[in-house]
């Protein structure tokens, strides 16, 4: 076992199912402890959004490893948000931008620069926003940052469907159980 800290950042699905909640933070600790093993000591990067990001927070807190928060935005005000913070080693706020997509894009740059390795909780859809799993996890491959995907087989997440409707995604990626660098 190494005495250094490991830096991991991550990324994530925002719109997760209830049923997977309890799955992804399991997978989190996991990869978590394993890095915990390697290395002594782990220190989280999150850009505090709402589903894998919090979950994350969470995990690594619960492991006692120490996180910081790269916020792209005004975050909610509930109870567990605020906890949350509380506990982060250091809050960042990223230069105001236009629309949510630069803020995200903004932040999740931000926190690749300052991580060794990037853990995305991720179906594997290439679909999406600027700045978000997607786009997250080709920004740190093309950073040459390691990339370790996890989507448990129980994972779901919910999505945007015509006018507003939501419906589940079990997408299980055939990346999903890789690294790649």
């Amino acid at each position: 076992m190494g005495n250094d800290v490991v830096r991991i950042g991550v990324t994530g699905h925002i719109r997760l199912t209830r049923g997977s909640l309890r799955p992804i933070y399991r997978a989190l600790v996991q990869v978590l402890r394993a890095q915990l093993r390697l290395h002594g000591a782990v220190h989280g990067v999150t850009c505090f959004a709402e589903g894998t990001d919090r979950l994350f927070a969470r995990a690594v807190s619960d492991l006692a490893g120490t996180f910081e928060v790269v916020l792209p935005g005004p975050p909610d005000n509930g109870r567990q948000t605020r906890r949350l913070l509380q506990r982060a080693r250091r809050v960042t706020h990223v230069t105001p931008h236009q629309t949510p997509e630069f803020r995200y894009a903004a932040a999740s740059e931000q926190m690749l620069q300052s991580c060794d390795l990037l853990v995305a909780v991720w179906d594997g859809a290439q679909n999406g926003t600027h700045g978000g799993t997607a786009h997250t996890v080709a920004r740190a491959r093309e950073l040459g940052k390691p990339v370790q995907v996890v989507w448990p087989r129980k994972a779901k997440r919910r999505r945007q469907v015509g006018g507003g409707s939501m419906s589940d995604s079990s997408r299980i990626p055939a990346a999903a159980a890789r690294t790649s660098g």
